[in-house]
């Protein structure tokens, strides 16, 4: 049997008053959820261990079945080896995101969605100015980028820029955890400060702000960490003799290269409500022909839930189901070797909120021949009466594969 994984980022959300206190997944027009709901078995899974932030890298490792306290490195050397970046000896990595500053607040993490052919622009800009050979920044995709401090002390504390939404930047600069990383800390809040006077005339952020746009006016480094060391995900599980990742987004792909997942790039995949679905679908659809496991990923819904708009964040789910699992299901429900499909968020991220919460997701598990548990419908409460529980730790991931 084959497998594939359709992970919608974020999907999961809290009650929404102007909802009638339904949550987006029991408002937003989910058939095929529904009817692999009915067909398939449900539960509920924590993919954030104790002790861990709620973030996509944390997440979607444990969906995957990654011991964290063992393997996890931050989510830098992540996107590093997205970009084919080999980390050296003593080399810490940290995800480099262009932001928008208004005044003393941060207004967004994503500088206005920024393109990545001026996000690049920038970016190397920043290298002329800024780097040396103790610096590198390197451009990844939108406002995802990278930046390399070669001899850095991990043991800082950094806040993911989509956590703090129009909330003064000042107190949330870098902080030393031991004294021994004051110098790192020092180093990186320097290099946010330089960028802010670097950018502020760019031509490019000068252009975006006569266009009514946001300007990527600042750097914010967050999550640093050295190369890891994860087991591929074929030596946990042998039958995957070939398998394949599927994102528009630097992080999950770089999970997929350090599990030794092939990863597969589609055009017009944008990481945005207007990502090419049926692309995306069309490839994961040709990979199962020739590999055992796919993990489908798509971050529409997790966009939309940090911007707090609870129409976009619908029409995503809405569109994850007819345009991602609709087709898939319909296409592998006729094919002769059987193909078991799992649907899941990797954490919440609720409108309300504007960033990531800890609450533990619905999933659903369909293949030829399961018994179903009597689940009529997908979301975060019907899940929790699903025939599998609340599962920790990898149970979902070797529930997943043992057919």
């Amino acid at each position: 049997m084959k497998h594939i994984i359709i992970l919608g980022d974020g999907m999961a959300d809290w009650p929404v008053e102007a909802l009638n206190g339904r949550t987006l997944l029991q408002q937003a027009s989910t058939p095929y959820m529904d009817l692999l709901a009915q067909m398939g078995r449900n539960g509920r899974l924590c993919t954030v261990p104790d002790g861990f932030h709620p973030g996509s890298e944390v997440a979607n490792m444990s969906v995957l079945g990654y011991d964290l306290p063992a393997v996890y490195e931050g989510r830098g050397p992540l996107e590093a080896a997205s970009i084919g970046i080999e980390l050296e000896s003593g080399e810490m990595a940290m995800r480099c995101n262009l932001i928008c500053i208004e005044g003393e607040l941060l207004k967004n993490h994503s500088a206005g969605h920024i393109t990545t052919a001026e996000a690049d622009e920038l970016m190397r800009y920043l290298q002329v100015h800024l780097g040396s050979d103790r610096v590198r920044f390197h451009t990844g995709v939108q406002y995802r980028h990278l930046l390399v401090i070669k001899g850095g002390d991990k043991r800082i504390d950094c806040t993911p820029p989509h956590d703090v939404p129009l909330k003064p930047y000042e107190p949330l600069l870098v902080k030393p955890l031991v004294p021994e990383a004051q110098a790192t800390a020092d180093v990186v809040n320097a290099l946010i400060r330089q960028s802010q006077l670097l950018l502020a005339n760019h031509p490019i952020n000068l252009k975006r702000q006569a266009e009514g746009k946001d300007p990527a006016n600042s750097i914010w480094p967050w999550s640093p960490g050295y190369r890891p060391q994860m087991p591929l995900f074929a030596t946990t599980f042998p039958q995957v003799r070939r398998g394949a990742v599927i994102s528009a987004v630097d992080l999950i792909n770089g999970i997929g290269v350090y599990a030794g997942l092939r990863r597969i790039s589609v055009e017009g995949a944008t990481g945005l409500f207007d990502t090419n679905y049926e692309n995306k679908v069309a490839a994961a659809l040709e990979a199962l022909k020739t590999d055992d496991f796919v993990y489908l990923h798509v971050e529409a819904s997790d966009e939309a839930g940090h911007e707090g708009r609870v129409e976009l964040k619908l029409r995503t789910i809405a569109d994850l189901d007819r345009r991602v699992v609709g087709p898939i299901y319909e296409a592998v429900s006729r094919w002769e070797e059987p193909v078991a499909i799992a649907v899941l968020p990797d954490h919440p991220t609720p409108c309300e909120l504007r960033t990531h919460t800890n609450e533990p997701v619905p999933f659903v598990i369909w293949y030829p021949g399961i018994e179903p548990d009597g689940v009529l419908t997908y979301n975060e409460f019907a899940a929790a009466d699903g025939g599998y529980g609340l599962l920790k730790a990898d149970e979902f991931i070797v529930e997943f594969m043992k057919e």
